[in-house]
């Protein structure tokens, strides 16, 4: 029996918290860097320090052009169970995808850990004895086993062969080739050359002895992971391991194939890795934050650029394109598997959260500058001046929240806001700004009035709810990735001013006073609703929860909010609860709710055990014709989880619902795809918490659904019919003892931000008891995650304009048309802007990667909102924007990097874009395609 015994060296991507976007833009940075900096393309995928997997990962990487990933931490019980089989090595195929177009080979790592000790065979106490950087010369902690690595020689290379070529023959039984790798190295290693000689000098020996001695059978010799993979699929080639009535793959033969996710990951003693799905809840939402800034931002750009026609507009976008770079590469180095996860050391918090702050900073400064450009308010000099205008929120520092710019209205001044759309359809919206007085109105770019509202400011203080600021809420209307301007004015004698809302009251205390110039009546009774035309939410008012949500229909969903604490032992890593959740919310506290035509909302501080709640929170619901946000329920929760009476505690929002479940839900895997879940009695509480990086969802019998669209990475479980609990916070004291060497003590004040969608089907659903593939949400449901996550960017005028200077109409649409509802733009971007003068013509400068979105069709086809079209019809690249021509146009891998489309597993005839311009994706692709942009003369 020939061996081939192969080495590798240490990469990593969390794949848990991130979302698909980022993890594109992650691996592209990198790879174009290693392909321009020492031209090397690469195919394999090294991920051993994630803990748990992401088939999403396995997609991307299939349709960036790699062919075999190598992962390790996966539940102990699975690997067991693989182990047993032989099927460690395997195809791993996507859920959806009936014709093997995304399979990528796979080998996981049989054992605990990465390490030597766990790596040369299944007895580290041997395995560790030829780890030869133990040895007292080089400060690394000796073995734990007690017997430790002896320098090889002459005297002793037989008995130290013999016994690690005994480890490697126990490991290979595991696994069906003759090909077996074993990794040499671990965390910190190979920091000098003394080192790194020391190990391969002592290999050296026992190799030479191996290989000398034919009755072994066996060769052993150093390599990298691709001779690994390339020997392997050689011998594959000429030997079929295939098992009896397997299902296996026509692009590999010899393997079974295997569909679904490796969450959540125990690595011990029913230790469950569900804690990091929170940790640091702040600086997991500012990643999605940093990553919908840079999308919106690569968007401006490339239309500034397609739409330039000489130098001068050029200027802005080269010139800010190293702090492009580091936006890029600081979102991406953000998705280390101890960075959005939230398990870093205070101080490695600290300078991620500086890296993204300072891009954000320099992001929307680039916008703000970029909305003159594109509104044709100024071309020259556009890198040189400041702008005219601000973003709407700003950030003081690297871990505060955002604070939204004050407008200051005076009497016979009008100030101009300008909302970017970075969505593929016309978005109407309810948005809000605050204004420092309320007698105001709302004028739109072609200075006719519009009706607003207008309600005082929140703040989550119970000693001073009222800032002494206002809101004011309005309907707006952005074009397709384009601009619209509004106006708030004060002192326009045409125009209605923004309607007051009515405010109800309560306090056990009676401390509320009425703010000015509001009416205000006091909350009579125990229950309170406020209603849209859709549905009605009534809330306990004593407990300041929402209870049920009724329909126009008379149909009811009860929905039970009840707010809790675990206490627990865990740490940044492991979550482990000491006994189910206690309700924290008592009798009392208090509750503002606001009435208006088009937004209304129930504000609670609540009463808790603590003299300072740590969580207050509104609940609001709006008005407004063909807009999406009608249909759902906005949660925002305020959490402050700070101070010692809150060490070892967990937060927790449950939704107690009577939809029939059966403790099955679906959460989604990095905002890509959905992941069936089911609640098992058999292990522990933790073990039943999933990542929830965008959306959970439970499906009654009846095919009723209850989703909960998040704006940030969380945890969430169904731990009794009808039950979705959703983790906000953590506060633990201890280290887990996993590498960390800290608790999580470093809360910050967070807001959490919900969209609860509750639909009913329209005809037959599948049970999701019998159905073991995931559901897909409806198209209503994607809409509302991608208003969500890719929020309208707002902008305000740093000074006020004479109401006299009535300013020229204002607006940018780009789009011909609006694109099909299930079509997303993932990305349109000029990847090197600083060489975008110096590309030849004849090569594509610009890149648009579109994404199908898969729905479920027994839900309300149109999204019940203005979809005119859905993708089931090519979409023309040519004839996409308005006054840009489409040259050149070519379809390639996500990372930018091959144009041979059919290495990258597509089964659509990508070729057709060049000729004809048509693109039709099936659903749940993603595919990317390079073009020129230039104006039509």
């Amino acid at each position: 029996m020939m061996r081939n015994l192969d080495f590798a060296w240490h990469s990593f991507l969390m794949q848990a918290n991130s979302h698909y976007f980022a993890i594109i833009e992650q691996i592209t940075e990198g790879n174009r860097w290693l392909n321009e900096t020492i031209g090397v393309i690469p195919k394999n995928s090294w991920a051993i320090d994630p803990f748990g997997y992401s088939p999403t990962m396995a997609y991307l990487l299939r349709r960036m052009g790699f062919e075999n990933m190598l992962i390790q931490r996966t539940h102990y019980e699975l690997k067991k169970e693989l182990s047993l089989h032989k099927n460690l090595e395997y195809i791993w195929r996507q859920s959806w995808d009936a014709e093997e177009s995304t399979d990528i080979f796979v080998h996981m790592m049989p054992f605990y850990s990465y390490d030597i000790p766990h790596t040369c065979g299944p007895e580290p106490a041997i395995c560790c004895q030829f780890d030869f950087a133990r040895s007292s010369n080089f400060g690394y902690e000796l073995c734990p086993w007690g017997q430790h690595p002896v320098e090889t020689d002459q005297d002793n290379v037989k008995e130290r062969a013999l016994l690690l070529l005994d480890q490697y023959r126990k490991k290979s039984t595991l696994y069906r080739t003759n090909t077996l790798l074993v990794p040499l190295g671990d965390d910190f290693r190979y920091v000098s050359t003394d080192e790194a000689e020391a190990q391969f000098r002592n290999y050296q020996l026992l190799f030479d002895y191996i290989n000398s001695n034919p009755s072994l059978n066996a060769e052993a010799k150093f390599g990298t992971l691709e001779d690994y993979f390339q020997t392997l699929r050689d011998e594959a080639d000429r030997i079929n391991y295939s098992r009896p009535g397997e299902v296996g793959s026509g692009q590999l033969e010899g393997f079974p194939s295997l569909s679904g996710d490796f969450f959540t990951y125990s690595d011990r003693q029913q230790d469950y890795w569900s804690g990091y799905y929170v940790s640091r809840p702040f600086f997991k939402a500012v990643d999605r934050v940093l990553e919908q800034t840079l999308r919106a931002t690569e968007m401006m750009m490339a239309l500034l650029l397609g739409y330039c026609h000489r130098s001068q507009c050029e200027r802005l976008p080269m010139g800010f394109s190293h702090k492009l770079t580091a936006a890029r590469r600081n979102l991406a180095l953000f998705q280390h598997h101890d960075g959005v996860t939230g398990t870093a050391k205070d101080h490695v918090v600290q300078d991620y959260g500086n890296r993204m702050h300072a891009s954000l900073q320099d992001l929307q400064i680039f916008m703000s500058k970029a909305i003159e450009g594109l509104l044709g308010i100024r071309h020259d000099k556009l890198d040189q001046n400041p702008s005219q205008f601000e973003s709407e929120q700003v950030r003081s520092k690297y871990d505060v929240q955002p604070v939204h710019k004050a407008i200051s209205a005076r009497e016979g001044t009008h100030h101009s806001v300008v909302f970017f759309n970075p969505s593929e359809q016309t978005r109407e919206e309810i948005v809000m700004v605050i204004v420092n007085r309320p007698d105001v109105a709302v004028l739109d770019s072609n200075w006719t009035c519009i009706q607003s509202q207008i309600s005082p400011e929140l703040q989550n203080d119970k000693d001073k709810i009222f800032t002494g600021r206002h809101r004011v809420h309005w309907k707006v209307s952005v074009p397709a990735l384009g601009l619209q301007t509004y106006y708030i004015a004060n002192g326009f004698g045409g125009c209605e001013k923004a309607k007051p809302a009515r405010l109800k009251l309560y306090s056990e205390s009676n401390s509320l006073t009425c703010p000015i110039p509001y009416a205000c009546s006091k909350a009579e009774g125990d229950v309170a609703d406020i209603q849209n035309k859709h549905q009605t939410l009534t809330f306990d008012v004593n407990h300041g929860l929402l209870q049920k949500i009724s329909f126009k229909d008379g149909s009811q969903n009860f929905v039970g909010e009840e707010i809790g604490m675990y206490s627990s032992t865990g740490g940044a890593y492991l979550f482990k609860p000491e006994g189910d959740s206690q309700p924290i919310i008592e009798a009392g506290g208090q509750m503002v709710i606001t009435e208006g035509h088009l937004m209304q909302e129930v504000y609670s501080y609540p009463r808790t055990p603590w003299e300072k709640s740590p969580i207050s929170h509104s609940t609001r619901i709006y008005n407004g014709d063909n807009t999406i946000q009608e249909f759902l329920i906005e949660k925002e929760y305020h959490v402050e989880l700070l101070g010692n009476d809150f060490n070892d505690r967990e937060l927790i929002v449950r939704y107690k619902t009577d939809i029939d479940n059966k403790r099955i839900f679906y959460s989604d895997l990095n905002g890509f795809q959905m992941s069936r879940r089911e609640t098992y009695d058999k292990i522990p509480l933790q073990g039943n918490y999933y990542p929830m990086p965008s959306l959970a969802f439970m499906q009654a019998s009846n095919g009723q659904r209850f989703s909960v669209h998040t704006r940030q990475s969380l945890g969430v479980a169904s731990l009794k019919e009808g039950w979705l609990e959703i983790m906000l916070d953590r506060r633990l004291v201890r280290d887990d003892g996993r590498g960390l060497g800290q608790g999580v003590m470093d809360n910050r004040p967070v807001n959490v931000v919900f969209h609860i969608l509750v639909e009913s089907n329209i005809s037959t659903t599948l049970s999701s008891v019998s159905n073991p593939f995931p559901l897909s949400p409806s198209l209503l449901s994607h809409r509302v995650g991608a208003h969500l996550n890719y929020p309208l960017h707002a902008f305000v005028a740093k000074k006020a304009q004479d109401l006299s200077m009535q300013p020229l109409p204002r607006s940018f649409s780009p789009l011909a048309a609006p694109l099909p509802c299930d079509l997303h733009i993932v990305g349109l971007k000029v990847p090197r802007p600083s060489k975008y003068s110096q590309t030849p013509r004849e090569d594509p400068r610009f890149v648009l990667i579109l994404q199908r979105y898969h729905w479920d069709s027994s839900y309300c086809r149109k999204g019940r909102s203005q979809c005119v079209s859905v993708a089931d019809e090519p979409v023309n690249l040519f004839h996409m924007f308005k006054g840009l021509a489409v040259l050149n146009a070519r379809a390639t891998s996500l990372n930018l990097l091959h144009e041979d489309t059919e290495m990258l597993g597509y089964t659509e005839h990508l070729a057709d874009v060049a000729q004809e311009g048509h693109v039709l994706i099936s659903p749940m692709e993603i595919q990317a395609y390079k073009l020129e942009l230039r104006p039509h003369q």
